[in-house]
């Protein structure tokens, strides 16, 4: 092992020992930012082997999720936004989605796969991988249950909700004025693609960018935010914990 190995070994060490018996988030949102620009300043001629790099840190992180108890995880993989990519750049990146969703539906995985996007706009083959995967995992008990969000856009979460709410409402031989004189923000919550979970306590973006891109607006209105500027593949189990440090330093007044 080299020195700066030993170096990173011991400062990971130091670091998940302060944690003990701080605030762990129960929840955490990842945006795994800035794959296809990591893949260009390392020089790769494919912008998808940044993909392929990212995928596998994902793997890394559900386990540190695990290390730290922490009970749900939100990967933003794949926005409404991105489908509009040409497919040269879009159709390897569905296949990548598909293959991470399979392998970490693999025997011997302990995590549970949610899928929360809107799958029917995705390609038929990817959505029908990503279900298959989901429901292969679906009686774990012992990871980490993890929310991959693909084909997934903040609004159209939001809009589905209040469709589902409405229709729900319909059924059950509702009408408009009685919905409206009843409607409150738990009724839209009950209808979110992450429903019966907690909203995130914490979310992460790597690549240095400073936003929120759509990704939970509903969920993330009392969540605390770390900001990366390394690339996602980049990202490693020290930058993890030091976000989990910047979140147990925090005083959450929930607008108190």
């Amino acid at each position: 092992m080299s020195v700066r190995s030993l170096i990173y070994s011991f400062y990971e060490r130091r670091l998940a020992g302060k944690l003990v018996g701080k605030p762990v988030p129960q929840h955490v949102g990842v945006m795994c930012d800035g794959n296809r620009r990591w893949a260009k300043e390392m020089g790769f001629v494919d912008p998808n082997d940044g993909h392929r790099v990212g995928a596998a840190r994902i793997k890394e992180l559900l386990t540190w999720c695990d290390q730290a108890d922490i009970k749900h995880v939100t990967l933003y993989l794949l926005a409404t936004d991105n489908l509009r990519r040409p497919s040269a750049q879009l159709d390897p990146l569905l296949k990548i989605i598909e293959d991470l969703a399979t392998e970490l539906a693999e025997d011997g995985n302990p995590w549970r796969l949610r899928m929360v996007g809107a799958l029917d706009v995705l390609p038929a083959p990817t959505a029908t991988a990503l279900k298959a995967a989901q429901e292969k995992t679906r009686d774990r008990t012992i990871g980490v249950e993890v929310n991959m969000a693909v084909g997934y856009g903040g609004r159209r979460e939001i809009a589905d909700a209040v469709r589902s709410l409405l229709q729900q409402h319909a059924a059950a031989g509702g009408t408009l004025e009685e919905l409206a004189e009843i409607l409150d923000v738990e009724h839209i919550a009950e209808h979110l693609y992450t429903r019966g979970q907690p909203d995130p306590d914490l979310i992460i973006r790597t690549s240095g960018e400073q936003r929120l891109s759509g990704f939970l607006l509903w969920q993330s209105a009392q969540s605390e935010f770390y900001f990366h500027d390394a690339n996602w593949p980049d990202f490693r189990r020290i930058d993890f914990l030091r976000a989990l440090r910047s979140y147990a330093s925090r005083q959450r007044r929930f607008g108190a």
